[in-house]
């Protein structure tokens, strides 16, 4: 229990300190996806930190050299927050137009709890992050997409072994993203997929052809489920 304050908050402070109590929530917050050590699993805010710093380090490969990266840093600190109330999904689950749903009834309760300026700044903030149509957007949203790459290939694949994902997945799904935001990046991606294809790591696909179930085993419980179909927006992590 705090002590009480020397002065009264006003509204504004309490609204603000009301959201920041609720956004350390996000530290409880269980991604599939492992730190790249292995050693465990990491959280939601965990995940948010290291694209921030990301996008300040890697600035260089985004799309356009004008490019507004804090805005981009502020993108990828708060894209995740909406998982306190809708949860983790993993990325190559078939249940996107209901984490969809979900994300957007908690953005309005959580960016709500903000004075009306910051909750509407938050909000575009996370809906132009969502919809990833301009410059900044794109390098943020590339930048979520390689994240999970990189690990998953540094750990020999993992997660994606869990889950069933195959090269082809990973080329249908995430290659659009990553080359739009940060051509460079996906360039290397695909030299990171090819190395644990060769290896036997990851398997090749075959590529879905259109219409057709995913190859992958990944509705949310490892291999062994029925395949997915291509989901709805509101898949983010893997």
């Amino acid at each position: 229990m705090l002590p009480d304050p020397p002065v009264p908050a006003g509204d504004r402070l309490e609204r603000q300190l009301t959201f920041l109590r609720e956004v350390d929530r996000l530290k409880a917050v269980t991604r599939h996806n492992r730190l790249l050590d292995g050693s465990r699993r990491e959280n939601a805010a965990e995940h948010s930190w290291h694209l921030a710093v990301m996008a300040m380090v890697l600035q260089e490969l985004a799309p356009q050299p004008s490019i507004d990266v804090w805005r981009s840093v502020k993108m990828l600190l708060i894209h995740d927050i909406v998982e306190i109330d809708a949860g983790d999904n993993f990325y190559y689950n078939s249940n996107g137009a209901e984490q969809h749903e979900k994300e957007q009834a908690a953005a309005k309760r959580l960016f709500g709890l903000l004075p009306d300026d910051q909750a509407a700044e938050f909000r575009s903030l996370w809906e132009e992050f969502e919809a990833g149509q301009t410059p900044e957007a794109a390098f943020a949203r590339a930048l979520d997409r390689f994240q999970p790459i990189y690990g998953n290939c540094l750990l020999d694949g993992g997660t994606w072994r869990d889950f069933g994902v195959t090269k082809a997945d990973v080329e249908r799904r995430s290659g659009p993203l990553v080359a739009r935001g940060a051509p460079d990046l996906w360039a290397y991606c695909r030299q990171l997929l090819d190395a644990l294809v060769k290896r036997g790591v990851l398997p090749a696909g075959p590529a879905p052809t259109p219409g057709a179930p995913s190859s992958l085993q990944a509705t949310g419980q490892p291999p062994g489920t029925a395949a997915a179909t291509e989901p709805a927006p509101g898949g983010r992590e893997g």
